[in-house]
């Protein structure tokens, strides 16, 4: 059974376990690979299975040979860099396995192997491709793993800034695809890294294009993300599943494969619910966003690319200019093109016009987009559904640029607050309550509603001016040094005062000030008084998490003074949203949605909560006792009672039937008077 010679796998077992003693075979097995490899490399297209079991066995072994062994590696990197493309498939794969070997066994550099695996990815094979994928990014990472090895990463990250200008297209997808699941994994998450992605925003292959421009989105894995999804899709619901079982034969293996049809279906659904991730860290990296920003809508100019990527395009510039606050002025008339009800994706073109607008933006550009919002969304000839919306993208625009908009365009739009539709009235109430805040003197003297201490403070707008404080606002609500001691003496004096009344069984006045008095003291104080003490308790001590709560409910009360009930505030739902412009702010149309069939059923749960069963008790008084036999007819099968229902079953006399009529007639007779 010893056949040591030729039992290749038996021989590498045995040389692992004593290296020094099976030297010889060794060598033996080593100078056969090289004769076969002379012979191999007269026609590399061949496939030699010989060839292919010695270079996996010598891959197995050479770390117990290395000075032998030394030349092999270098065999086959000179293999795979002349004849890739030429090589059969699977004695291609069966040299980057090895090359992988050597590699895990520190026979390899990191560098010189990483750099022939992406040249790699120009051969026409999909799974070798996905192999050097998963490997590269494994490796990369396990580099990294300790510390940051800033040599290899900064030649691999030039060597990969060339591959992604290569002519082959899937190669150059496949570089950018690596250096995107990189920063995903927060192992390249540098300022490079993200401007060799933004490279490859201006790539002439759409694949790259969409890829590059789905990452700065937030859209992490390109692509793959749409792919995998359809992957994922369950072709059946959980009712044609147990459907499809309850037909057939009932065994453990069929209630498996239902269980675990199940458990995939359940884990999609919750897939989907899923809220999406928005991810702007890569846009704060860029070296020079104002000319990346400005070469992108260049590029959007020419383009002529389908409307899906142009709205990515179009996405990105939009977040460029918000987040960098950027002066692109051609930007607002090339969306304001595609501001019609009509237009496909009309939204998220509202959206991105939301996106761009800040402070800084001259108000007479935004203006423009404004106007066009308000003549082509909101009149009285569009469904509410597109009134509302256009007027939710008005707010947000002003919220961003409030000097954009002029006293009459805002007349005519807070008209609509008392509208019959419930959308466009709770939009237009929305832009009036931040202009009430934001600019108050745009308003007319009815529009801006009963004056309080907010409005007061309301530093008025300046194109370019930038108001910095150097208190805290709402920090005059605070007792000074002085005035916390003397308000604890204060309570004290009250507690002692109590404790005699209790001993003595009589009340005590004290002369305290009442909650009117103190409201109407309050507005006596002077604007100037406020900011000088709000400036003394900012600078005189460090302020407690308790001491900014009630700094907090004090700003509350100010906005809300004066008015009947108070409305949820924008920065309340900013800081919500963490300040991020989503789609939903624009589709936000307040009417009553139909309830889909999961929701209808979450209702009607929620009802049956805390209730008893609904039908008949039928518990018995004794649960021993005998049932009736009435009883044991319902739990009877219908063949053992159905000669007693058959003789039920017996035609009607001549008689019967004459009482039956003259009753119905008797009936209807007394129907008519």
């Amino acid at each position: 059974m010893n056949k040591l010679p030729n039992n290749l796998p038996q021989l590498q077992n045995l040389i692992k376990r004593d290296p020094l003693s099976y030297k010889d075979e060794f060598l033996q097995q080593y100078r056969h690979y090289e004769s076969n490899l002379q012979i191999f490399q007269l026609k590399p297209s061949t496939y030699s299975k010989t060839l292919e079991e010695l270079v996996l066995f010598v891959a197995q072994v050479a770390h117990c040979y290395p000075e032998e062994a030394g030349p092999f590696p270098e065999h086959l990197r000179d293999l795979l860099t002349h004849h890739g493309d030429a090589l059969d498939r699977s004695m291609r794969m069966t040299f980057c396995k090895a090359l992988i070997l050597l590699r895990n066994k520190n026979l390899v550099q990191a560098n010189s192997m990483l750099e022939l695996f992406f040249k790699l990815f120009r051969c026409q094979d999909k799974l070798l491709r996905k192999t050097l994928y998963t490997y590269i990014v494994s490796d990369i990472k396990n580099v990294n793993k300790k510390h940051k090895n800033a040599k290899l990463n900064s030649a691999l990250q030039s060597f990969m800034y060339t591959m992604m200008k290569d002519n082959n297209p899937v190669a150059a997808k496949m570089s950018l695809d690596v250096m995107i699941e990189l920063y995903r994994r927060n192992v390249w998450n540098d300022a490079k890294t993200v401007n060799v992605i933004a490279t490859a925003c201006f790539s002439k292959v759409t694949k790259v294009l969409v890829a590059a421009l789905k990452f700065f989105l937030g859209h992490e894995d390109g692509e793959k993300e749409e792919s995998d999804s359809e992957e994922d899709e369950p072709p059946k619901t959980e009712k044609s599943l147990r459907l499809s079982h309850r037909v057939g034969k009932h065994s453990k293996k069929r209630q498996k494969k239902l269980d675990r049809a199940l458990q995939a279906l359940k884990k999609h659904k919750k897939k989907k619910k899923t809220a999406e991730v928005f991810n702007n860290s890569a846009l704060h990296l860029i070296h020079d966003p104002q000319d990346m920003c400005e070469k992108l809508f260049s590029q959007l100019e020419k383009t002529t690319e389908r409307f899906e990527v142009k709205l990515l395009m179009i996405d990105l510039a939009s977040r460029l200019i918000g987040i960098h606050q950027l002066s692109v002025l051609n930007f607002y008339p090339f969306v304001q093109r595609f501001l019609q009800p009509h237009q496909r994706e009309v939204t998220k073109i509202l959206l991105f016009a939301a996106q761009a607008s800040h402070e800084l933006v001259p108000p007479d550009v935004i203006e423009g987009v404004l106007r066009t919002i308000a003549n082509n969304f909101i009149t009285d000839r569009n469904a509410g559904e597109v009134m509302a919306v256009g007027m939710n993208a008005v707010k947000e625009i002003c919220a961003r640029c409030p000097l954009a908009m002029s006293s009459d365009l805002l007349g005519d739009l807070i008209q609509y607050k008392s509208h019959r539709d419930k959308g466009v009235m709770m939009s237009s109430r929305a832009l009036l309550q931040l202009y009430r805040k934001v600019n108050p003197e745009l308003l007319s003297k009815k529009d801006k509603g009963r004056p309080t201490e907010a409005m007061a403070e309301v530093d008025p707008l300046v194109y370019g001016g930038q108001v910095a404080k150097d208190f805290i606002p709402g920090a005059e609500a605070l007792p000074e040094e002085a005035e916390s001691a003397e308000g604890e003496k204060k309570e004290n004096d009250w507690e002692s005062c109590s404790d005699d009344s209790d001993e003595e069984g009589e009340w005590v006045d004290v002369h305290h000030s009442s909650d009117e008095e103190t409201k109407e003291d309050e507005p006596q104080i002077s604007k100037e008084e406020r900011l000088k003490r709000a400036q003394t308790v900012s600078s005189s001590r460090v302020l407690t998490a308790a001491e900014f709560e009630q700094i907090q409910r004090r700003q509350a009360v100010k906005e809300v003074e004066g008015k009947r009930g108070g409305k949820r505030k924008r920065g309340a739902e900013e800081e919500e949203s963490g300040g991020l412009l989503t789609l939903s702010t624009i589709e936000n149309v307040y009417k009553k949605r139909a309830h889909d069939k999961d929701s209808r059923l979450s209702t009607v749960m929620a009802g049956r909560e805390g209730r008893e069963k609904f039908g008949k008790n039928h518990e018995k008084m004794n649960p021993h006792a005998s049932t009736t036999n009435k009883d044991k007819k319902r739990n009877k099968a219908f063949m053992m009672i159905k000669h007693k229902v058959q003789r039920k079953k017996v035609k009607r006399s001549f008689r019967d039937k004459q009482i039956a009529l003259r009753n119905s007639l008797l009936k209807r007779q007394k129907a008519k008077r």
